[in-house]
């Protein structure tokens, strides 16, 4: 008996150095810190307007005669929209240039006269006045006769119309309304604190939960010229491009302004630890055959989302502990099991590991 205690004491003492040291290898999971584009975010949120956007209406009553465009239709600037009945506005018009015509033979008669000497000069004059006349009445029938008529300003797309032929309209009566939607406007607001860090030509990102997988870009156009004294917040109005016609006009977007930008050594969050005011991260020292810890304080900068922006205390390329971090402690040797990148994550590298 005394000969199994003592070997059993002997068997304790050999492998208690080995659980120990089994202990302190704790195995880890590393990230390389990355050198990254980086710029601090702004965020607010917008509202989208169309590029050119207007109502057209009438000026003049009358019953409408034609509707020359379908709902939601594509038109080309100067595209006859809308036509109102014009049959006695043309007859006054058919009127005057017959008038015009015959002044005009009188006009011609008097100056054969009067190159004859048969006619004194101021009827020449007077015939060429009346001639005048009739044009000017010519042109503002033909002015008026545009009134009957509501074409497209510009290039876009018709929305729904609520009129039908036949219908009689009046002066400032809505028809049909005109957007303009392959550029889109995006108003936001954002506090006055910002307005140094702004300028047109900043570019942005945009979302909205009517296209939750898309992110639609585009940059800053101008900047309001007016602090609002209330909200202390300044206007910006940025253009996004929609070739394929998404976005709407009255959309609610969510802006992220994209600003000094910069080359950043960038590291997951989970891979700071907190303490007090200050920030550490376990760099891995893989020099050695076996990696060991060392504390590292770090300064950190902007953060975003699952990333944090490290201004000091890290250089690109160190490998810092991103899983593992409640046993691993300041100069402790480790087993490093794998290193995280685009293609791996954590749950794999603890598979193959298995």
């Amino acid at each position: 008996m005394p000969l199994l205690r003592r070997l059993a004491v002997t068997l304790l003492l050999i492998t208690a150095p080995i659980a120990s040291l089994a202990q302190s290898e704790p195995s880890v999971i590393g990230v390389r810190a990355m050198l990254a584009t980086w710029s601090d975010p702004i965020e607010a949120l917008g509202t989208l307007r169309a590029d050119e956007s207007v109502t057209l209406s009438a000026t003049v009553t009358d019953i409408i005669a034609e509707i020359n465009f379908q709902d939601g239709q594509r038109v080309a600037e100067g595209d006859t929209l809308i036509r109102l009945r014009d049959a006695e506005e043309q007859a006054r018009l058919r009127a005057a240039q017959s008038l015009r015509d015959e002044r005009r033979n009188a006009l011609g008669r008097a100056s054969e006269l009067q190159n004859r000497n048969l006619a004194a000069r101021a009827d020449v004059e007077d015939s060429q006045s009346r001639v005048d006349q009739a044009e000017a009445d010519i042109a503002a029938l033909r002015a008026r006769l545009e009134d009957y008529r509501l074409t497209a300003p510009f290039s876009g797309r018709v929305g729904t119309r609520n009129v039908s032929p036949g219908a009689l309209v009046t002066p400032g009566m809505e028809l049909i309304t005109l957007d303009k939607l392959d550029v889109m406007k995006l108003d936001f607001s954002v506090p006055e604190t910002y307005l140094g860090r702004l300028a047109p030509g900043l570019s942005l990102s945009a979302t909205t939960a009517a296209y939750p997988d898309a992110v639609f870009n585009g940059e800053i156009a101008s900047l309001g010229t007016r602090v609002d004294p209330v909200t202390r917040s300044i206007g910006v109005r940025a253009e996004i491009d929609n070739a394929d016609e998404k976005l709407r006009p009255g959309m609610l977007m969510e802006v992220v302004v994209r600003q000094q930008s910069r080359q950043s050594v960038v590291v997951p969050e989970a891979a700071v630890q907190p303490n007090g005011n200050r920030h550490y991260v376990m760099l891995i020292d893989d020099h050695d055959s076996a990696p060991r810890l060392r504390q590292q304080s770090v300064e950190l900068g902007e953060r975003r989302a699952g990333e944090v922006e490290i201004n000091q205390g890290l250089a690109a390329n160190d490998i810092v502990v991103v899983h593992g971090l409640q046993r691993a402690r300041d100069g402790q040797a480790v087993r490093l099991i794998g290193l995280l990148d685009e293609d791996t994550d954590v749950r794999d590298l603890l598979e193959a590991d298995r």
